[in-house]
């Protein structure tokens, strides 16, 4: 309405022989009739005391004639619908602004969709509002996710109650619970909530009731989430919401989302019993959109970037639907099955994306899940999983022991390619602790088996572990020898993480040798995959890596560059390779 009348006020030197303004209470209960707005229109033109005919028809050929000639600017303001407006759409000449709050299509009509103000718009209106606001304006206008109406009431708030601190207002309305009462009515003719709940009061209700239930997403989502979630076939009820401008979309990425506040109404509205429902299925869904992504993955080649871009667009979806899953999982059987599912079906994506602690925390309730459901396959997974977190976190004692349950389990069920994996990781550990000898026995049993059962990813890790062990042992040509093999299986399924680590650790080797060019090409091409990976723990060891190599072509101050950028990774991702990168750049620096 603002925005048409700054227009309407810039427009009306063009149309001098009359500008008009009605409110058409588009969404009040009962809009005014096309009827009533017409008399009022040629009254204004004829006179008050002229007696005009009651049909529709015949008021819009007067109106139509009246300004017929003329140069006359309507605009109509807070408009239902189309039925509403089209009679009242004024004849060449003249010219027509209209507002609503649904979607409207009219014959040569322009729309244009107004959008939250940006960032700095909406901290200047606030600060122009309430002055003293400054401190926190920017949290403040967040928390009022950009809406002007919202930041006025805001502002207003703060602007009239002197004795309300600005830092205590801000941490107020972080309170999810009270923010819409907390954003109050000071400076606004109908306060935020209210203006909501005239366009959440026209929805019939079926459209009312999916609207409630998309307070479960957090996020953006697409329209087979809200299919599922909110029982909607053919998301009719979504698109219809959309049109009444309570769901925002975006057409650029087909995907759908509530602003934050719009989501605090349809919370607010939502029973404890309706929440608990929707929860349920959107936490069901998204523990199958983790299974796709994982599955993607998996597959190798080109799919690998899709999965992972799955998995990132998805994200915050996930980790509400396992946060539910997780929450209930003590009481509710299927919750507990859920909290399984989602570390099962997602461990690799999981493990590239999430940050170590959280990864124990997910393996902990996914162990205790399994354990409650008696599901001894689902309790061997959450071990290993428990088993590789603490490996990263650099846990050994922790790791060994989660390892050793899950072989005794693999072993149990007959899970054969359990049984290599977790020999694999083993030797890992043991490696790390100095047991070379030791962890070359649990790499020949992991090969031995993956071959039996002709498992392509397992015999690359497991001919990977072996050039590790051989590399620890100084056996450098033979190191290499496995790593190449490695290489060849990695490439040809399409495994991109085994694949840069496989040229990582012939990097390192070559450069044992005395070949630096050939090393830096290997770390290289490492860093590339591990960084359109996402790969944290990967891009640390490629940097490190580099740096090595650097130093070796007597650029030192280069390579203590990589390093520190290595460090600043390992250290935020809690990895204990940082220790030992602490200590090279102690020695580097020491000897510049």
């Amino acid at each position: 309405t603002e925005l048409a009348l700054l227009v309407a006020e810039r427009l009306a030197s063009e149309y001098p022989d009359a500008q008009f303004f009605l409110n058409l209470q588009g969404a009040d209960p009962n809009p005014r009739r096309p009827e009533e707005v017409l008399s009022t229109f040629i009254r204004a033109f004829v006179g008050l005391e002229v007696g005009l005919p009651d049909d529709l028809n015949q008021l819009t050929q007067l109106y139509l004639s009246q300004l017929s000639g003329k140069r006359v600017l309507v605009l109509l303001d807070n408009a239902a619908d189309g039925t509403q407006v089209r009679p009242l759409l004024p004849p060449k000449g003249c010219a027509v602004l209209i507002t609503s709050r649904h979607a409207l299509t009219l014959p040569g009509m322009t729309p244009l969709m107004l959008n939250p103000l940006a960032a700095t718009e909406a901290r200047e209106l606030l600060i122009e509002i309430a002055p003293r606001s400054e401190p926190v304006a920017d949290q403040v206008c967040y928390l009022c996710g950009y809406l002007p109406l919202a930041i006025r009431a805001a502002g207003s708030l703060l602007g009239l109650t002197i004795d309300l601190d600005p830092v205590d207002y801000a941490e107020q309305l972080k309170d999810e619970r009270t923010r819409l009462e907390r954003l109050g009515t000071e400076g606004v003719e109908i306060g935020f909530e209210a203006s909501f709940n005239l366009s959440y009061a026209r929805l019939d209700s079926e459209a009312a009731r999916v609207f409630r239930q998309l307070a479960v997403f957090p996020a953006t989502f697409n329209a087979a989430a809200a299919e599922v979630v909110c029982a909607d076939p053919g998301h009719i009820h979504l698109s219809s919401l959309v049109r009444h401008s309570l769901v925002l979309y975006d057409s650029s990425t087909k995907r759908y989302r509530l602003h934050d506040l719009a989501r605090l109404f349809a919370d607010s509205r939502l029973s404890e019993q309706a929440w608990d429902e929707a929860q349920r299925l959107h936490a069901t869904h998204y523990s199958s959109v983790l299974a796709a992504a994982d599955d993607l993955y998996l597959a190798g080649g080109e799919r690998v970037a899709r999965g992972l871009a799955l998995y990132d667009l998805e994200s915050a979806n996930i980790q509400v639907g396992h946060a539910w899953a997780e929450d209930k999982s003590a009481t509710d059987q299927h919750a507990a099955m859920l909290c399984v599912a989602y570390l099962d079906v997602g461990a690799n994506v999981l493990d590239l994306r999430q940050h170590v602690r959280e990864r124990i925390r997910w393996s902990e309730a996914a162990l205790a899940s399994a354990r409650k459901l008696k599901k001894r396959a689902h309790e061997a997974g959450a071990l290993g999983n428990l088993g590789n977190a603490y490996f990263d976190l650099g846990d050994t004692n922790g790791a060994i022991d989660a390892y050793e349950q899950h072989l005794e389990i693999a072993r149990e069920i007959g899970d054969r390619r359990g049984e290599a994996t977790d020999l694999g990781n083993l030797g890992n550990t043991y490696l790390r602790l100095g047991e070379t000898t030791r962890a070359i026995e649990l790499y020949d049993q992991q090969l031995v088996i993956v071959r039996e059962i002709g498992y392509r990813l397992g015999e690359g890790m497991a001919l990977n572990n072996l050039g590790l062990a051989y590399a620890a042992l100084d056996e450098t040509r033979r190191a290499i020898g496995f790593f190449e093999q490695a290489l060849v299986i990695d490439g040809e399924i399409g495994y991109h993480r085994g694949k840069a680590a496989d040229l990582g650790n012939l990097g390192v080797a070559y450069a044992q040798l005395g070949e630096i060019t050939q090393a830096i090409e290997f770390c290289e091409e490492q860093l590339r995959i591990v960084r359109d990976l996402g790969d944290r723990r990967g891009e640390g060891n490629g940097l490190f890596n580099l740096s090595l190599c650097l130093d070796l072509l007597s650029k030192r101050v280069q390579a203590i560059a990589y390093a520190e950028q290595a460090l600043a990774i390992f250290e935020q991702i809690e990895d204990p390779t940082a220790t030992k990168v602490r200590a090279q750049l102690a020695e580097w620096r020491a000897t510049q």
